[in-house]
């Protein structure tokens, strides 16, 4: 998922109940929800490196550990930069809202832990996959329920922490006062949405994926199929079906197959030299550990003095999409040699 929706999941976990164990716990959480996110940098080394490593092991049972501590020490140094400030008019608000005023460091690491461990499944949700379980294990796993972004996400997230907050001033106004904490009660009943939402999107996807299963493309029994999500619609999926000689990429509306009728089928490209030795690039080794449904285009200019193949996921490469970041492009010679490789517009200065 984007970085938003970890932010606002932390920042629920923490209003849900945890802060009222510690100080720092909402801060805390928010934090350690997109902390594993950090693995972004490796983008800065070049695209390709950075596409190799997101979701690696920031992103895993193993790293969450070494995650969990980072957030934690920054949280001390913030902790240890506001004692310059007025700590006792910070305290006193605090008491007055029925919130503990001193952190308790061994439990904000365990919240910490809890708040990593939501961005894994919040990745998981969505049809990019994480490796959990990396280094033991690097297969990626996906749950293919949940968009890249999702916007009733953000209707529930940001209610549950907004409308509390509007209420409390609503109080005030008629001048109620209450010196119990607000906010858990909307945290709770955003999280319970967001859990709503998985399960009626997983209901609706294993419906797109039994009536993909049970269809024949053009007399072709299908290998494997995959539903992917679409936003907001919950009965919209985008299919693809692999039958032996072509994918057959379809629209599933409320569990029925191709209602318009515009079904694409893209039949499986002759595997040429160019594409072999594309494929033994460092971009085409991580493109092809990474991609489901891959598709590699080999188109050759000047005369067959170059070659360029272009490496296709039909999970994010639905019938009328344009050129896509997650469709890199790898140039060679006449001698089947890599001169440069290209993801969108940028190119990638560390290819190998």
């Amino acid at each position: 998922m984007e970085p938003i929706t970890h932010f606002l999941t932390g920042a629920c976990l923490g209003r849900s109940g945890f802060n009222r164990k510690t100080a720092l716990a909402t801060l805390t959480m928010t934090l350690a929800a997109e902390a594993s996110d950090l693995d972004m940098v490796g983008y800065f080394k070049g695209p390709t490196f950075g596409f190799a490593h997101h979701r690696g092991i920031t992103h895993t049972f193993v790293g969450i550990p070494f995650v969990a501590a980072a957030v934690l020490l920054l949280v001390w140094i913030i902790e240890r930069a506001r004692r310059f400030g007025n700590q006792e008019k910070r305290e006193s608000r605090l008491r007055r809202r029925g919130l503990p005023t001193e952190p308790r460091w061994g439990l904000l690491y365990l919240f910490a832990l809890v708040a990593g461990l939501s961005h894994i499944l919040l990745d998981f949700t969505n049809n990019y996959g994480v490796r959990p379980f990396e280094p033991f294990s690097y297969r990626w796993h996906a749950w293919d329920i949940v968009f890249i972004y999702e916007p009733l996400l953000y209707v529930a997230l940001i209610s549950g922490l907004a409308l509390p907050a509007l209420f409390a001033l609503i109080n005030e106004e008629v001048g109620a006062r209450s010196r119990r904490p607000r906010g858990q009660i909307g945290a709770i009943l955003a999280l319970c949405g967001m859990v709503a939402v998985w399960g009626v999107r997983d209901f609706e996807h294993r419906k797109a994926v039994s009536a993909l299963d049970s269809r024949v493309y053009r007399g072709a029994d299908p290998i494997r199929v995959s539903a992917f999500p679409q936003p907001l619609n919950f009965l919209d999926w985008y299919g693809v079906a692999e039958t032996q000689d072509f994918y057959a990429q379809v629209q599933v509306v409320n569990g029925e197959v191709d209602p318009r009728g515009d079904m694409q089928i893209r039949y499986k490209p002759e595997v040429t030299p160019a594409a072999i030795a594309a494929q033994k690039t460092y971009l085409g080794q991580v493109f092809m550990d990474w991609s489901r449904y891959p598709l590699l285009e080999t188109e050759a200019r000047d005369d067959s003095q170059r070659y360029v193949v272009q490496f296709i996921d039909l999970r994010f490469s639905p019938p009328g999409s344009t050129r896509s970041v997650l469709s890199p492009r790898v140039e060679l010679d006449s001698n089947l040699k890599p001169i440069g490789a290209w993801w969108g517009a940028r190119k990638d200065q560390t290819m190998r």
